[in-house]
């Protein structure tokens, strides 16, 4: 069958459906997944990991204004359900997620994850501050596919970050637990 007869026959309404739902699909991902991965460490990991928990970020804990107004109207949405394509107090997605925060304080992000990565200023995990967005690779590989807010950093180092969830909804999860660490990118600056 000819390519334009497939195209045809699926109805371009259906294949743009298809597209977008595809490209939104990969935008979020959970701690759901961390049974499915492969138990083995690879010294790579392991050296990234020993980093992350090691941090000295020399943040002082003080925190904007904007900032602690950003995380205050996230923490209100703490326990919202998961929804594909969601961005309201009834499911989010984690892209979702982070625009409805940022918009209620008047700040513009990118709907999708891998836009978002994109924007204001890539920033060292060991500089990290509330409000900054984290960006994992979820799939595997470097694509970026989720979202996080700083949320607070520990006196330790720790940091976590609040983020919608495929598994749990909107939850605060750290950067130690395996999981995250291992799909953690990079860190960017937005306010």
């Amino acid at each position: 069958m000819e390519p334009g007869l497939i195209l045809k026959n699926i109805g371009i309404g259906r294949l743009s459906a298809l597209l977008i739902a595809s490209s939104i699909a990969f935008s979020c991902g959970s701690s759901k997944n961390v049974s499915e991965k492969k138990s083995h460490t690879t010294t790579k990991s392991v050296a990234k990991s020993e980093n992350l928990r090691k941090l000295d970020s020399g943040f002082s804990g003080n925190i904007s204004g904007s900032v602690k107004d950003i995380l205050k109207d996230a923490e209100k949405y703490m326990g919202a359900p998961y929804k594909f394509g969601g961005n309201t107090s009834s499911g989010f997605d984690c892209s979702g997620f982070t625009v409805k925060v940022f918009e209620e304080n008047d700040l513009k992000l990118p709907r999708r994850s891998s836009d978002q990565a994109e924007t204001g200023k890539k920033i060292d995990i060991r500089d990290v501050k509330p409000g900054d967005l984290l960006f994992f690779a979820t799939a595997g590989g470097s694509r970026v596919s989720h979202v996080g807010i700083v949320h607070d950093i520990g006196d330790d180092g720790e940091i976590k970050f609040i983020h919608a969830s495929t598994s749990k909804g909107v939850i605060i999860s750290s950067l130690n637990e395996k999981y995250w660490n291992k799909a953690y990118l990079h860190a960017q600056r937005v306010l």
